[in-house]
């Protein structure tokens, strides 16, 4: 069984199919004058406004956002949690001064690093999953401040029996993913102190580790992305299997629903985005133009465009009606294990994403005007 991430921060060598910690990292290239030209051909510019330089020790492995707040995971035991609301928070001076604060440390809950975090679309429930095998979750009060609300104990405590995580629109669905393709979905309403909550369903696939999932913006269905390429999609109603997608035969790593739920967005080693219809379940594009296992993926709020981040270091920002890249950063070469979208305020003209990986940088990147 391989994971996703390593517990600690080795450099890496990639063979065709596995990757391996070594003590040299020549496989990854600076970008060619044909790739900066192709870059400055595409159609639309982002400009990297703000870095956060070691926001954490480690890897960052993973990213979520709140309506104004940016919270991220990694190899070290907290989660940090940064405003976005372009203020800075009582600056002892003009430098301290900056658009994403750190506002509040969730100090050594994770004594063996976090590998996943995420939030509901309202911004007020948390779920982080633990290189231990513990499942955390966290709520957040009307000042913005997160408390514990427990953790979920699972039947079998290991490192795979929860993995990847996902958390309904209203927090109260939370869908986990574990090493023998089995899709867990509890209720955070009914955590109790001793640690238990009522699984509302259990799904279950043909058995392959579980690196990704996803729960509708509309709550209906479930997505999990597994390591042997299988995709499926669940109906959170019937708690029925909807559709298994084909066309994957490679690790698929990142699976996101469009925020009007009609598409399904998944990507990983074969380094293509497959697009999805939900309703039908057939695949109506392929995306092209990473050269690396593609690590994340995530929508803009309109759903008009769809942002990956690759092991090479790029991201790219792709248009669904041209189904093609038009922006791609090649700032860094560190591993991008995690890329958001930051919710776009209604006063707000251009929209912001942040990138975050072996680095140990937050990277922000903001639409230039006229593009």
């Amino acid at each position: 069984m391989t994971s996703r991430y390593p517990l600690r921060r080795p450099t890496f060598c990639v063979t065709s199919d596995f990757v391996h910690p070594t003590t040299t990292s020549t496989h990854l290239q600076h970008p060619t004058l044909l790739d900066r030209v192709n870059d400055f051909l595409q159609s639309k510019q982002y400009l990297q406004t703000h870095t956060l330089a070691d926001a954490h020790p480690t890897d960052i492995f993973s990213l979520a956002v709140t309506p104004s707040q940016l919270l991220s995971a990694s190899g070290s035991s907290s989660i940090r949690i940064h405003s976005t609301k372009g203020q800075a928070i009582n600056p002892e001076s003009a430098e301290d001064e900056h658009p994403y604060p750190l506002v509040q440390t969730l100090e050594k809950v994770h004594p063996l690093g976090c590998h996943h975090v995420a939030t509901s679309g309202d911004g007020r429930t948390a779920a982080s999953a633990g290189f231990a095998g513990e499942l955390k979750v966290w709520t957040c009060s009307e000042e913005g401040t997160w408390e514990a609300k427990g953790e979920i104990k699972p039947d079998k405590k290991s490192a795979g029996e929860c993995w990847a995580v996902a958390l309904s629109e209203d927090g109260r669905a939370l869908a986990t993913t574990t090493h023998d393709g089995r899709i867990n979905v509890y209720d955070t309403h009914t955590l109790s102190d001793a640690g238990t909550a009522e699984k509302i369903t259990q799904y279950e696939t043909k058995g392959s580790f579980g690196l990704a999932i996803d729960i509708s913006p509309n709550g209906e269905m479930t997505a999990s992305a597994h390591q042997n390429g299988s995709v499926y999609t669940f109906n959170n109603t019937t708690s029925r299997l909807v559709h298994s997608l084909t066309g994957l035969i490679k690790p698929v790593r990142s699976v996101k629903f469009s925020p009007a739920n009609k598409y399904l967005a998944v990507a990983g080693d074969a380094r293509i985005i497959s697009l999805y219809s939900t309703e039908s379940g057939q695949q109506f594009a392929n995306l092209t133009g990473h050269s690396s296992w593609i690590m994340s993926l995530d929508w803009n709020w309109s759903g008009e465009f769809l942002l990956s981040g690759s092991f090479d270091g790029k991201a790219k920002i792709w248009s669904l009606e041209r189904r093609e890249c038009v922006a791609t950063q090649t700032e860094s070469d560190n591993c991008l294990w995690a890329v958001k979208w930051l919710p776009k305020a209604a006063a707000q003209r251009n929209e912001t994403f942040v990138t975050a990986g072996a680095g140990k940088t937050l990277a922000f990147y903001r639409e230039a005007s006229g593009t």
